[in-house]
């Protein structure tokens, strides 16, 4: 007998009104999807059987269905679906076929393999563990998910927009019916986040109920909508250009461009955006774009903030590797605080994902000889050292082909030292560096271009690099002072302050650290005359601020020739982040950050990694590269870099911002815009509109700000709109953050992201941006 659930029973008759019903919903959706008539989505909402995994006792039956908004997924418990079994399509981050998640490996024999897929989510929320009646039900399964994932991922803003409504639509028809109510236009208004008086309301049902009947179906939902998505904004900015019998001709378009975007273009870049976005064949054939295309234009990547290069590599890859700022996480295995949250293999896999390369392992003894990753000296969690470098392997150039370092924190013993270094060699085979490139001595780090692929190790060694070049190498484990955080955790784990103490190194170990040799820093003229360039510092972040703040210049020009590493305080238990932006305006690379807390200095960091196609690779100015540079961010004084500019902000509007209290319907939000510039200290500032009361859908601001910027090179613009409240702190709506040069000037959408960083599909910022040269 079957462990799975069954689906109730259905006669013939009943299964064949349920099968068309699911054909004409796959249809309907799958047309706006760009997924018209397809099996997998049809497959996915007929729904299948699947047994959840949460222990090795806990395998308990479930059916799982995508929902007719082809947005949310539920799976049921016991007889009903629940409203509290639900998730969106958007919470997935990826589905992953096998035992490839923590829990279906230590939960399941190996022999279910190909029986088995996760689900997993973004954020802190728990993966979905499955097990399918077949290996053909997993990859049906597998790849209608992936189809349906990646389809929505990859529709335009303009569809997106149009899906978000039309599901809203759906769910505000409460019988079902395909009908809207008087009633049901109410509800559908609060759940878009606008409240309206009952007067418009009614005007508006009134307005598009041309049958008279007291409800809006077919085209009179559809002019409802068209009624209700109409931006007077755009139509005045269409109406100054549109001067060919009301329409844009080809030349119309290439004075806006010229004129309002400020882009050095042709007409045939206009025939390039008119054949890309307009949606009439007719106005698309004679050269012209209608304000439907022109729309679509300003919601696409062209007419983005971001400047559509920056998406891609676009900066010279060639220089040493200190010449670049370099994403990278602290404490990496942490899923939550540093006390007694989770360590996980899937906490390195999100920061991976996310083009973190430089990822950190604290490394201590474990039981049966094998080593494990974890907070020493707390109630963390623990997990196994060889788990985490396979996961590291798996998942490092998925993002981003650029080098990944392993910064170790060493805390093991000689033998469990070499099953450590056995390890890395083992998994990370070729990829791992174990010599340095080219056959003589370097004085320079390689290049990210020149590392592509390759693994790092960050750690202790027993001896200089030179040696394996001088035939000059130790033949035996030796001492080394532990590392400089080590030390501070002990410290912060003990009443009285233990003196550095030296640990016992494995050869094995030591050889493998190549480029980045941990040393303790002294001064910075003790570095430049006994440092090599390999030699690198760790600095707590309170040190390292005092250092920018008392010896920018020195801080930066050791930047010049070396790594620099900073860490957060030992004190920040519960996982919080210091600001990342001193740290990069004195040149530091490894700035390491909690990357499992969403906070402000998370989105900065998002934002300074954002272009060159999210490598996690960030080319410093030149000034900071530049051993004839004297640039003191808190100084600034006066010299050839320094290029100052005004920033020109107008805050139009913003559409279909998310509900902020979703259990409460009548909660709307009441939105403002911050807009901060992030930067050297003369640079940084906030400014920040009015709040629109009740309208979270399309409220309109209209205000201009302007901006004088010392530094642009260093500065990054962050958009942050929150919900007003008299009473308590703004809450927060989203944000979106980019450096000043990756703006693009003109009438630009601005994406909006979630505390978590992941873009919220159907919402937009519309803003006119000008960089100019200051006078």
């Amino acid at each position: 007998m079957s462990c799975f659930h069954k689906r109730p029973k259905r006669t013939k008759s009943e299964e064949q009104a349920f099968l068309e019903h699911l054909k004409k919903v796959a249809k309907e959706n799958g047309k706006r999807l760009g997924l018209e008539g397809d099996s997998d989505l049809q497959f996915l909402l007929m729904g299948g059987k699947l047994i959840k995994v949460r222990s090795k006792s806990w395998k308990h039956n479930r059916y799982f269905k995508l929902e007719e908004d082809c947005q949310t997924f539920s799976h049921e418990s016991k007889k009903a679906f629940k409203q509290n079994h639900t998730f969106s399509i958007d919470d997935i981050e990826s589905v992953r076929k096998g035992r490839q998640s923590e829990g279906l490996k230590k939960y399941t024999d190996a022999s279910v393999e190909d029986l088995c897929f996760s689900i997993i989510f973004k954020g802190r929320k728990k993966n979905l563990d499955l097990m399918a009646e077949s290996p053909e039900d997993v990859d049906r399964w597998v790849s209608s998910l992936e189809k349906v994932i990646n389809n929505m991922h990859n529709l335009s803003n303009q569809k997106k927009s149009e899906h978000w409504i039309f599901s809203c639509i759906r769910k505000a028809d409460k019988n079902g019916d395909n009908m809207m109510t008087l009633k049901e236009v109410k509800h559908f208004l609060r759940q878009i986040n606008v409240e309206v008086a009952d007067s418009y309301a009614a005007e508006l049902f009134k307005k598009c109920d041309t049958s008279n009947s007291g409800t809006l179906e077919g085209d009179e939902i559809k002019k409802f909508y068209y009624m209700l998505t109409y931006r007077e904004e755009i139509d005045v900015i269409y109406g100054n250009y549109a001067q060919t019998e009301g329409q844009m001709s080809d030349r119309d378009l290439l004075n806006f461009l010229l004129n309002e975007q400020r882009e050095q273009v042709t007409v045939e870049d206009a025939h390039r955006l008119i054949e890309k976005y307009e949606v009439d064949e007719t106005a698309k054939q004679n050269n012209r774009m209608t304000k439907d295309g022109f729309l679509m234009y300003l919601r696409q990547d062209d007419g983005c903030i971001l400047n559509p290069a920056h998406r891609s590599v676009y900066q010279d890859m060639n220089q040493p590797l200190n010449h670049y700022y370099i994403s990278s996480s602290h404490n990496t295995y942490l899923m939550a605080d540093q006390l007694k949250g989770p360590s996980s293999t899937e906490a390195y896999i999100k920061a991976l994902l996310k083009s973190c390369r430089c990822v950190e392992l604290d490394c201590w003894d474990g039981a049966n000889g094998e080593p494990v990753i974890y907070h020493g000296h707390t109630l963390t969690s623990k997990v196994l050292f060889k788990d985490v470098i396979k996961a590291i392997k798996d998942y490092s150039f998925k993002t981003s082909q650029y080098p990944v370092i392993l910064s170790l924190e060493n805390h093991c013993s000689v033998e469990q030292q070499k099953l450590m270094a056995r390890h890395l060699v083992f998994f990370l085979g070729d990829a791992l560096v174990k010599k340095p490139l080219g056959d003589t001595m370097p004085t320079n780090f390689p290049s990210p271009e020149a590392l592509k692929g390759k693994f790092l190790i960050k750690g202790k060694r027993l001896n200089k690099l030179d040696s394996i070049f001088t035939n000059n190498s130790v033949i035996e484990d030796g001492t080394v002072s532990e590392e400089d955080e080590a030390a501070e955790c002990k410290e912060n784990s003990q009443k009285e302050k233990p003196k550095k103490s030296k640990i016992k190194l494995d050869k094995e170990l030591s050889d493998i650290v190549i480029y980045c040799k941990s040393v303790h820093f002294n001064s910075f003229e003790h570095s430049r005359e006994n440092q090599a360039f390999y030699e690198m510092s760790s600095f707590k972040e309170s040190k390292a601020f005092n250092l920018a703040e008392t010896s920018a210049t020195a801080f930066m020009h050791h930047n010049m020739d070396k790594l620099s590493r900073i860490y957060p305080a030992g004190s920040r238990t519960d996982s919080s982040n210091y600001n990342p932006v001193p740290m990069w305006n004195v040149g530091c690379q490894i700035v390491a950050l909690n990357f499992q807390t969403n906070s402000k200095e998370m989105h900065l960091n998002q934002g300074r990694f954002l272009p060159n196609g999210f490598c996690g690779y960030i080319l410093k100015p030149e000034f900071q590269r530049s051993l004839s540079s004297q640039f003191n961010p808190n100084t600034l004084t006066e010299g050839s870099w320094l290029k100052k500019k005004i920033f020109h902000v107008m805050v139009i509007s913003a559409q279909q911002l998310p509900k902020i209290n979703k259990e409460k319907q009548k909660s709307i939000v009441d939105p403002l815009v911050k807009v901060e510039i992030h930067g050297v200290r003369a640079d940084n500032a906030s400014k920040e509109t009015d709040h629109i009361e009740n309208n979270g859908f399309n409220p309109m601001w209209n205000k201009k700000f302007q901006f004088d910027i010392s530094v642009p090179e260093l500065a990054l613009v962050r958009f942050l709109l929150e919900d007003h409240d008299t009473a308590s702190q703004n809450d927060f709506i989203g944000q979106y953050c980019l450096p000043l040069t990756s703006v693009q000037n003109g009438y630009r959408h601005v994406p909006v992201l979630n505390k978590r960083g992941d873009i919220i599909s159907s919402a937009s910022l519309f803003v006119h941006l000008m960089l100019l040269d200051a006078p």
